[in-house]
């Protein structure tokens, strides 16, 4: 049987770090649909560290039977600050880390969970801290504050936004771009969506989660899930949720 647990970080990766996962494809092959989220994820399947970019649409993920993958889900913006490459680098596409790192820090892949022995999440969390240590500041800007992502999620016109964090519109997009890996009227459409995949996930009947997610209309609503996930909204809950 297929099955999916989300742990909750723990010390200092919980600056960074939203969720640890595990997800175990079970007796048959697996396909999940992983839905676009404003985050950009560290996996590990089969021994091999990838990084999986910013997604615009949903992206198709396939596990052989019995294949398991772990990963840390960063916040958003989190990620590209560790890794010294901008965000936009790996929109829309999975790369194996070691072709991310600078050669001076892909040492940090070794061991590898399978040469020490270590569980791979836990073999992810070493790996994520020593990145926090080894991060080269001036190489991507900081991330968006979370009150700022909360303000996009609800629909906050980039202008206005910008003149809250007290930025011009084109820095604001710059930094978006460099975080997030797209300008903020994409980053909008993406958390919004997050938002409502939550609510539609819970239960909460279309209408109900396009008026409260900011959305003008159920059609809006069912446009834009339609749009990003692949899916109508309602069938969005069997076709998307993680563990599916």
């Amino acid at each position: 049987m297929r099955s999916y647990a989300e742990t909750a970080p723990a010390g200092p990766l919980r600056a960074v770090v939203e969720v640890s996962w595990r997800a175990h494809a079970g007796t048959a092959p697996h396909v999940q649909r992983v839905l676009p989220d404003g985050c950009m994820d560290l996996l590990l399947s089969g021994g091999r560290a990838v990084v999986a970019g910013p997604d615009t649409t949903a992206h198709l993920a396939g596990s052989p039977a019995g294949g398991v993958t772990t990963g840390l889900r960063f916040r958003p913006g989190a990620l590209p600050a560790l890794l010294g490459i901008p965000a936009d680098a790996l929109r829309d596409r999975r790369v194996p880390l070691a072709d991310v790192l600078d050669p001076g820090r892909r040492r940090l892949l070794r061991p590898t969970p399978a040469d020490d022995g270590d569980g791979d999440t836990a073999w992810l969390a070493r790996l994520a801290l020593a990145l926090q240590a080894a991060a080269v500041d001036d190489r991507t800007p900081a991330p968006l504050p979370r009150p700022a992502l909360r303000a996009l999620a609800g629909g906050m016109p980039a202008a206005e936004l910008a003149d809250r964090l007290g930025v011009t519109g084109r820095t604001l997009h710059r930094r978006c771009v460099a975080t997030l890996g797209y300008g903020p009227a994409v980053a909008r459409r993406v958390l919004r969506f997050r938002a409502a995949a939550a609510l539609l996930y819970d239960g909460v009947p279309p209408a109900a989660v396009a008026a409260r997610t900011g959305y003008a209309d159920q059609p809006h609503l069912s446009r834009e899930v339609r749009a990003l996930a692949g899916v109508s909204p309602g069938a969005l809950p069997v076709a998307a949720r993680p563990g599916s």
